[in-house]
């Protein structure tokens, strides 16, 4: 990653891992703009930012389907962010985010008890956030969502609706209106993004041939266009570091 883009992230603690995928930060600490572009991956992020030019927000970046503009990271800005899993929306957030895919909401001031001082030390913003998220764990859950999405992870994305339905013994065409009506995706799209993302794990490492469920070379290089806007090859590159999320994966 660019050495002026400071990256860290952490897992959350067990207690979370049905619900939370990660805790993350992001610094550019040169005092430049630094242009940036997303790729989906298959989470939600409610980012806490701040900037010496903007004030600061609370952010839920919505599902992703398609390569998304950052668009400029502003110099000596600071984002310190929460990456969910899907099952967080009806059981954390507790509000649909069908209406913010590939879009974003603003949260409301004080969201979560956060202010600007939780920019001020990132272990500390974790500490505080998985309190918050404990606090609000289900009491009971939907087995058959919970398995679902457990198989979903597990296969990265690589496992067919029928398959998901037949093990889960919840009819498929059921599974997609609660996709649909929660997250504003069907099943089959959301696994899509969930196999792209893991295909990045590989192309970070300049294997730009199928390593996952993907039917042949043609069939991998129309997906990993189709969500990045870009061929393989192209995407390995990476010039400028300007695909944030590979640069991320370079680095872990």
């Amino acid at each position: 990653m660019d050495s002026d883009l400071e990256y860290k992230i952490l897992q959350p603690d067990k207690s979370l891992s049905d619900f939370v995928d990660s805790f993350w930060f992001l610094h550019n600490r040169s005092e430049n703009d630094k242009k940036t572009i997303g790729l989906p991956d298959g989470r939600l992020d409610l980012f806490l930012f701040q900037s010496p030019a903007e004030s600061f927000r609370i952010t839920l970046i919505g599902a992703e389907t398609r390569q998304y503009e950052y668009g400029v990271i502003p110099g000596n800005s600071l984002i310190f962010a929460i990456s969910f899993k899907l099952l967080a929306v009806e059981y954390i957030l507790r509000e649909p985010i069908a209406d913010i895919l590939n879009n974003a909401r603003f949260l409301p001031d004080g969201f979560w008890e956060f202010t600007e001082r939780d920019l001020l030390d990132f272990d500390l913003f974790v500490e505080k956030a998985t309190r918050k998220i404990q606090s609000l764990l289900p009491k009971e859950m939907d087995e058959r969502k919970r398995r679902l999405f457990e198989l979903i992870y597990q296969t990265k994305g690589s496992i067919t609706v029928k398959e998901l339905s037949e093990k889960v013994f919840w009819n498929s065409r059921q599974i997609n209106r609660y996709f649909n009506r929660q997250f504003g995706i069907s099943l089959k799209v959301y696994c899509n993004v969930l196999r792209f993302r893991a295909s990045l794990e590989h192309i970070a490492k300049g294997k730009l041939f199928p390593e996952e469920n993907f039917s042949d070379q043609t069939h991998f290089i129309k997906e990993v266009k189709k969500f990045s806007g870009v061929v393989p090859k192209e995407l390995s590159k990476n010039k400028n570091d300007r695909f944030i999320l590979l640069s991320a994966i370079k680095q872990q």
